[in-house]
This record gives structure tokens, sequence and C-alpha cells, in this order.
């Protein structure tokens, strides 16, 4: 067959999920219903609520007589671990790149490793229909960028397409008037990434980079055949990640259409296939000749650098809202997730109603605890915190380069900001009124930093960060240092109460809310926790009075989501999550018992 094998690779929000929806409308590929909609490939209802890819996904299209399969992968940092393991299934990357903004945090990471891997990149210029387009400074920037990460000769001489994915458009020049449709895109891939050079008579080798659940056939692992043939219904051998060998055989052989897994006879080496009948098979599995198996080099992925403390919702409104909340089920569901998420980490805590788990930043736990609240979980969580490492009988911490862009005015604020804590100005500069800043910072300085950016800059900074490796450990950072407005005792929320103590603060909560001792209900003007009665209600007289002036007088609070949660908390508070509440409290709920300590 005629197969070419390719990820798209690129910052969040530069366009791949557009791209690829363009590739897959213009090409050869009947997709049926699929056709009129948009984003297809970014189907997860996460994915379409926040506008961004978190799963790599796998389509394939036929263009003449050649199959091109097609990985998309993540933008954001955070998910990491799913661009570093499937770009092993790949020969070449389209290097997508936003002709305003230039090449981001992301694109270095994702360049880094296709590079390392040996991957032939095609970059593609896209967005250059937006107003303030800078096609050129776009690609001196790619160049420096290729030069800076050690590109040989071969990958710096790398082809250029301009393209408009939102309008289906693609040249080999940067004139949008003289672009019909992307099929220079298609001739490029043709052309410049090679065809996957394999011997189809060697014994069967396939490695298991992603995990698949179907209600009829189970597990379905999905990967690459490197090498030889593989059957439907043939006897193999199933290595695992620890070199355990059991023979096995399969029941169904599938491979890629559209977007679609199509049942298939046989498929050969160099295609991307998927493959059910084995119950464990798993991330970074063999697939081998039964009688010559040999395994394939294990998949690499970064370790985490983030942890959190996820427990049984232990708070008087507990198994309220939710369908699983005992600490067998948490355990099963992290379980599961590990399955399929090879950068996270799950270990059992200090009891058994506690699993300390590891990942790749707040964002990546933050994904995972929203897709618990919506199977219907209810859990508490405690405040991120960094994982630090010994060697050479140093403390070792994680830090991160911060690319930060802010209106001039909000400067003077940003570095004040990142200054205390500890984050070392690297590089300044500014154009037409906006301030470009970037700070090497520890990773602990950065938690809960990115809510209290966007307050600071009133909603115009944006911050981008990529994970610097490991530093001796920054001594005295003072993150986070708040006081909140804590609830005196169990009852709904009055208009009245609410009144009297928004001047303390900030309130969280509005009126006619169920809330119980213990809860966070806002955040204080001071420094310090102050225990208010939000539930107190207006003595009844034979005065009438109207009583809209109360409600009309009323600050709206301020609605906390999940990252919001997870940032404001200080190391004494917890944020409970529930299908349909986004709670902060404090760990002692006891007013009298927690003054006390």
């Amino acid at each position: 067959m005629n197969i070419r094998n390719i990820a798209i690779i690129a910052h969040v929000d530069h366009g791949k999920s557009t791209l690829v929806d363009t590739l897959l409308k213009q090409s050869d590929t009947d997709l049926g219903k699929l056709s009129e909609q948009e984003l297809i490939m970014d189907f997860n209802e996460l994915e379409r609520e926040r506008g961004i890819t978190i799963f790599s996904k796998n389509a394939a299209v036929q263009y003449g007589d050649t199959k091109i399969n097609i990985i998309d992968t993540p933008g954001h940092a955070d998910f990491g671990g799913e661009v570093e393991r499937v770009l092993n299934m790949a020969d070449g990357a389209l290097l997508l790149v936003d002709a305003q903004e230039g090449p981001m945090p992301q694109t270095r990471f994702v360049l880094k490793k296709a590079l390392s891997m040996g991957h032939k990149i095609v970059v593609v210029i896209n967005k250059i229909d937006k107003k303030n387009a800078r096609v050129n400074y776009a690609l001196d920037k790619v160049l420096d960028l290729f030069i800076e990460l050690g590109a040989n000769d071969e990958q710096l001489n790398f082809p250029i397409i301009y393209a408009a994915a939102r309008l289906g458009r693609a040249g080999l020049t940067p004139d949008l008037d003289s672009m019909t449709d992307v099929k220079p895109v298609f001739e490029t891939v043709l052309k410049h990434i090679p065809q996957p050079q394999v011997n189809p008579d060697a014994p069967l080798q396939m490695m298991v980079v992603s995990i698949a659940y179907d209600n009829y056939r189970g597990r379905i692992g999905i990967g690459r055949i490197y090498q030889g043939k593989i059957k439907a219904n043939q006897a193999v051998m199933h290595i695992s990640r620890e070199g355990k060998s059991t023979n096995s055989k399969l029941t169904a052989l599938m491979t890629f259409l559209g977007l679609a897994r199509v049942a298939v006879e046989e498929a050969e080496a160099g295609d991307i296939a998927a493959i059910s009948g084995i119950a464990d098979i798993n991330i970074g599995d063999t697939i081998a000749d039964p009688i010559n198996p040999i395994a394939l080099p294990p998949i690499n992925i970064e370790k985490p650098t983030v942890k959190m403390v996820f427990a049984v919702n232990n708070s008087p409104f507990s198994g309220k809202e939710g369908q699983y909340c005992t600490s067998r089920n948490l355990k099963e569901r992290l379980e599961k997730e590990l399955d399929n998420d090879v950068a996270l980490r799950v270990e059992q805590g200090k009891s058994p109603d506690e699993f300390v788990v590891s990942g790749r930043g707040e964002l990546h736990l933050a994904i995972l605890i929203e897709k618990m609240r919506r199977e219907g979980y209810e859990l508490q969580v405690s405040r991120p915190e960094v994982i630090m490492r010994v060697e050479n009988g140093k403390t070792m911490e994680p830090a991160e380069d911060a690319w930060i862009e802010a209106p001039e005015k909000y400067s003077g604020a940003v570095i004040e900001k990142m200054g205390k804590r500890k984050g070392l100005m690297k590089n300044m500069n500014m154009e037409n009124g906006v301030v470009y800043f970037h700070f090497f910072i520890p990773t602990r300085g950065l938690i809960g930093f990115r809510n209290e950016f966007l307050i600071d800059t009133k909603g115009n900074g944006i911050i981008n960060t990529l994970f610097a490796g490991y530093h001796p450990k920054w001594e005295d950072i003072q993150t986070n240092i708040h006081g909140s407005l804590v609830a005196h005792e169990t009852g709904a929320s009055t208009a009245y109460a609410l009144l009297s103590n928004q001047e303390r603060g900030e309130m969280f909560i509005g009126p006619g809310v169920q809330v119980y001792e213990g809860q966070v209900v806002g955040q204080n003007a001071k420094l310090g926790d102050v225990v208010v009665n939000v539930c107190k209600a207006k003595q009844l007289t034979n005065f009438r009075a109207k009583t809209d002036a109360v409600t009309d007088d009323l600050i709206p609070p301020r609605p906390m989501s999940l990252e919001q949660a997870l940032e404001y908390i200080g190391d004494d508070e917890l944020v409970e999550i529930t299908p349909k509440s986004i709670r902060l409290r404090k760990r002692i709920l006891k007013n009298t018992l927690r003054n006390k300590r």
C-alpha cells in the first residue's frame, strides 16, 4: 500500500483541528453526515466547550491512490504526554505556526520532540488571512527555532506552505487570492514525507500507543505496525511494558478510514491499526509474532511535576449530588485513567480514603477532575503542589519558562507579582502598546498566578509556560496569600446577611444557596480568615418596608470555576467537587476546633 503517516503539531489555538477538518473534507474520503460539521476531530464535550484539543486522535484520508494517516495532537503543554507517545506513529509532521504570533512555547516543545525522532517537518504558516498577519516575521522566527533546537541540514531545508485553514485554502506562496483549495498540502506531504521504511516479510512487531474502548469489542489497542503483517483472528504474543509475555488471539482487526475504524482482514507494516481481543492491553505494549517475539523499545514519557490529593468527600453534603462517592469508586476510576494517560501517576495516600495523583500541570489534573464529576463522581481535592526531587543530596524543584503578553499599563503589576514569586526576567520588549515578557520562574511560584494575572490585566493578558527542568530549590516563595470568609453555620444564605457581609470582601455565593459550617463563602479583603453568618434572616415586625432595596444593593458574587477554585485555595483548604456543585471549604469544618490549632 502507498501510505503516509503524519502528525499535526502546533501551539494551542494555532489552527490544527481546523486544518484537519479541511483536509478531511477536501480529500477523496466519504465522511457521510460528518462532512457538514465543524471541528470534526474535537468531538469530545470538554474539547468543544474549551475550544482546545485535549486528546490525540487518529483519522485517515484517501488522496488519489495514497492513504494518509493523520494524527491530531493537543497544543497545550500539560498534555505533552499525549504528543510524545503518538509521534511514535508518524514519519513526518506538519508544524503549524500562526502568521501573526509566530512560534510559541509549545511550538518549541513539540518541534524538539519531532526533530529528536528524526521526523521530516513541513512548516505551515497558518492564518495568513488575519488582519495583522506577519508572514515573513513568523518564517524568520521558525528558522531561528530550528537552528536553536539543533536541526541538521536536511531538517533545515523544510518545505513551506501558506494557509488559511478556516477558509479552506493553501498555497506555496503567501498570496491568498491565488489559493483555491488545500491540495498543495496533500501534494507537499506526498513529495516530502517519506513512505514508512518497513519490512513486510519480517516477524510481526506492533507498538500500542493509544487505547480506546468499545461496548462490543472491549479494550482496543491502537498503534503502528513496524514490521510484518497482522491478520484478523491471528494468534499473537502480547509483551507488556514490564516484559511479561502472554499468548493471545485477536478477535478483530481494524484500520482507519475518515474518522471511522473499519474492519479488515489484513494490515501491512507501516499502517496504523486497531486491534481487540486482548483484555489487559495497555499503552507501551508490543504485539509480536508468537514464534519469534521481539519487544519494541518502551515509550519514554517525561515525569509529572505537580501532585494533588484526591479524597472521598466527607462534607455534610456528601452523597447528595453524586452517584459514586466511596473510596472504592474513586480508586477504580483513577486506575482506569492510568490505562489511557501515561503521564499520570496514582499512589495511595496517608489514609485508605486518599490518593496522591501526579500530572504534568494544573490543567492536566483539572481536566481529569472535570471528566470525573461529569461521570457522576463526588470527591474533594487539595491544593496543587510541585513534586520535589533529591539529586546528589540537593533538593531540586521544577521550574518553567513563562512568556507573558499584557497591555503596557499593566506591566508594573506583572513585574511586581512575578518578582514576589521569584520570577527572573530574561527578556522584555514592547510593540504597539503591548509588552512582551520572558520570565524564568519556579513552578511553585506559578501555582495560583493565572487567576490573579487575569484579574490584574482585566482579562487582556496572555500567559504561556513551558517546563524548563529541575533546579535547586528556591527559598521563601510566597504565593496565594489570602484570607477567606468562612460560613458560621449550616443553612441557606439570605440577601439580608450577604448585604452586611459583602463589605468584608468579595462573596462567592448569592442568596438562597445551601451552605455548611466551615464552607468558604468569600475572599476576605484583609489577610486572615473571618467567620461570617450568611444565613441570618431579618426579624419580622409590624413595620412594612420595600425589600427591593436589599437585593438591588447586593454586589453580584464571583462565580468560581474549577480551575479558579484550585488556584484560590490555601494549604488548609479543599475543593469539594460534585456533579452539580464546586464548593470551597476548610479542612477542619468546625470553627471552634479550627481556631484552637
